[in-house]
């Protein structure tokens, strides 16, 4: 290779990456199809790989491009990040640009949007992006420019703020317990219909040790989203594990085995320290801490 690709072609390959297709990754980076078909021309000559196969379903990634995309998605965030970090300065006056926030699914969907809504009614200029997703969006990186974590952040590049515990219980719709019984011991609930994960992580392992009648076995809905498991137990399909404040809201969840099942997660805001001095990332972290504060202590009363 005797030049470095330009960037542009390191997009370009991204962009087919996610879109399966030349058409797909037109239409996203608003170019046209032939632009994209020379762009990932230029980018195989220059590092002498072939980079995508042409199926039926579309372009196929080569072993060369699944190693290298990795490298891409980071450098798609690092240039979004740049984006956003030139769009709205640090000085004062009114606050605007983009700010991209990371969040578990639960929180994202049940707790951030009264705080965005009160967000941007404050100040019109801020655009919001929010990444709902239970995956650590690695800060350090800027997939995000300010994550609610439910794991103590450990990299010393990051400023956080704990904000407390959300507890999360067992709950089921009262009309699944008329229909089946309200258990009454956690042995109880192998005549339950239960809900819960499909995929085992090291956190839910933990819990399991804990808790040996929620292992995936037991399950009769087995899946990943937290917010599917949350309407599954909200349309009485049987006892799941939600936040206690969730469930609150809705009158007809009732908490089941309180004494028996108790776990918290504790909840960190965090942003990365370059930031600090950024004015509107600095009021997006200070809204977080203040909103999902209160949500806390009024769920402790």
């Amino acid at each position: 290779m005797n030049s470095e690709p330009s960037w542009d072609l390191y997009r370009t390959f991204h962009a087919v990456l996610r879109e399966g297709s030349l058409s797909g990754a037109a239409r996203r980076l608003d170019m046209s199809q032939p632009s994209i078909a020379r762009h990932i021309d230029a980018l195989e000559t220059a590092l002498g790989a072939k980079l995508f196969l042409r199926t039926p379903r579309g372009l196929s990634p080569t072993d060369a491009a699944l190693e290298l995309k990795p490298l891409a998605e980071r450098l798609a965030a690092t240039s979004a990040a740049l984006r956003r970090t030139a769009e709205g300065g640090g000085g004062g006056g009114a606050l605007s640009g983009t700010v991209r926030i990371s969040a578990s699914e639960v929180v994202a969907v049940e707790h951030l949007p009264p705080i965005l809504a009160r967000m941007r009614q404050a100040h019109p200029g801020l655009a919001l992006e929010l990444s709902p997703s239970n995956a650590l969006d690695d800060l350090l990186q800027r997939k995000a420019d300010v994550a609610v974590r439910m794991v103590r952040p450990e990299q010393q590049a990051l400023v956080s703020r704990h904000v407390g515990a959300l507890v999360i219980g067992l709950h089921a719709h009262r009309d699944y317990l008329a229909r089946r019984g309200t258990p009454r011991t956690l042995a109880d609930l192998k005549d339950h219909d239960l809900i819960g994960y499909d995929v085992e992580t090291p956190a839910i392992r933990a819990a399991v040790q804990q808790y040996p009648a929620l292992s995936r076995d037991a399950f009769a809905l087995r899946v990943d989203s937290d917010v599917a498991q949350l309407a599954a137990i909200r349309a009485g399909f049987g006892i799941g594990i939600c936040q206690a404040v969730v469930a609150a809201r809705q009158p007809d969840l009732v908490r089941v085995l309180p004494d028996a099942f108790h776990m918290a997660l504790e909840t960190w805001i965090v942003m990365h320290e370059d930031l600090r001095g950024n004015a509107r990332c600095r009021a997006v972290f200070d809204a977080l801490v203040e909103g999902l504060s209160g949500i806390i202590e009024s769920s402790a009363r």
